[in-house]
């Protein structure tokens, strides 16, 4: 059964000069008990937004988040009491604490909030209890350091056990190692896929690392400017991605035993995607058709619509006109069984193959 749901969340942010500009368009997931969906995206596809967003820290224009079969308050003591449940994890640990104080102060602090009758010998047990839980150790040690003692891979620590001082059901975390030396990222992420199985939290894990999505979680969703193009169960979306930019995604992974003219072609396809980026900025309106169109080596002329989401496996959905046989789609989409069409944009024959796209 889901903690949270997610329905239709819609957030937009004015633009200098006028204007809106929809940074999540009508995004609807759920999050389980003791599982992780993991969102993944280039940047600036609104991966963080949408975070805030159902942390309520920005304001969402449409949509509802529904905790245990009931809408999230959005004010007063109801607000307060969605916050306990839902915490968040943010990306820059050091940012994220305050300098002045020590780690007992930041961990005590969340913990009289929600058990307001904790004092003295008590409270430093909990704040001790937390810290082991992250594995800080001797925790009476490290309680009393201010976050510039401590390294980055700690202070991440310290921020997890901060969200976990609530005692929550789902822990929103924002691309939570992203800023961690590599050497100590897996064990941050270890860390979190305990505490999610040991706690039962349901987990949102955010990042733009394909790898780290696979392999601790259970679904991925693939976000692109502000909308989901591909979801399903993760080693099938990592493995045979149906969207053409999940493919480009994982084609940009590295590779550590890749020959220099694979470097080099790998340089090349980055050049171009930044072009194809430039590109995309003068395209019309974000809601006129496929938003990745601009990009897309498979483009066609039916990607001036906006597509809907299309079967490709069980529980596999992408959001691509090159799926269209597979299901039906709306007005306009081609018949089922007969593809999205014979000819590209130019009117030639089609890259890929109906339903599928071309060649990874």
């Amino acid at each position: 059964m889901s903690v949270l749901e997610v329905r239709d969340l819609t957030v937009e942010f004015g633009q200098r000069g006028g204007g809106q500009f929809r940074a999540v368009d009508g995004l609807s997931f759920a999050l389980t008990a003791g599982q992780t969906l993991a969102l993944v995206g280039e940047s600036g596809s609104g991966k963080s937004t949408v975070v805030r967003a159902v942390s309520q820290l920005v304001r969402r224009q449409a949509g509802d988040i529904v905790l245990d079969g009931r809408p999230a308050g959005r004010r007063g003591a109801a607000l307060r009491a969605y916050r306990h449940r839902v915490q968040l994890v943010f990306q820059d640990p050091f940012a994220s604490l305050n300098p002045m104080h020590t780690v007992r102060h930041h961990l005590a602090r969340p913990l009289l909030l929600r058990q307001g009758h904790l004092r003295g010998t008590a409270l430093d047990a909990a704040v001790h209890e937390l810290l082991r839980s992250v594995n800080l150790t001797p925790p009476e040690d490290i309680a009393g350091k201010h976050p510039h003692e401590l390294s980055g891979g700690q202070r991440q620590r310290v921020a997890i056990a901060r969200a976990l001082a609530t005692d929550p059901d789902v822990l929103l975390a924002d691309e939570p190692v992203s800023m961690l030396d590599v050497s100590i990222r897996l064990e941050i992420l270890n860390l979190l896929d305990r505490l999610k199985r040991d706690r039962s939290l349901a987990l949102l894990y955010v990042t733009h690392d394909l790898a780290t999505a696979r392999h601790f979680s259970a679904e991925i969703m693939v976000m692109y400017r502000g909308e989901i193009v591909e979801r399903g169960p993760s080693d099938e979306v990592i493995l045979h991605p149906s969207h053409p930019y999940t493919q480009i995604l994982a084609d940009a992974a590295p590779d550590p035993g890749a020959s220099r003219g694979a470097l080099a072609a790998a340089r090349a396809q980055r050049q171009s995607a930044r072009a194809a980026r430039a590109a995309e900025q003068r395209e019309t309106a974000a809601g006129a058709g496929c938003r990745f169109r601009a990009r897309c080596p498979f483009a066609m002329e039916i990607c001036a619509q906006h597509p809907a989401d299309f079967e490709t496996g069980p529980g596999h959905l992408a959001r691509c006109w090159l799926h269209a046989g597979n299901a039906a789609g709306p007005a306009g989409a081609p018949a089922a069984g007969a593809g999205p069409a014979d000819t590209d944009s130019t009117g030639g024959p089609s890259a890929a193959a109906p339903g599928r796209p071309g060649p990874r």
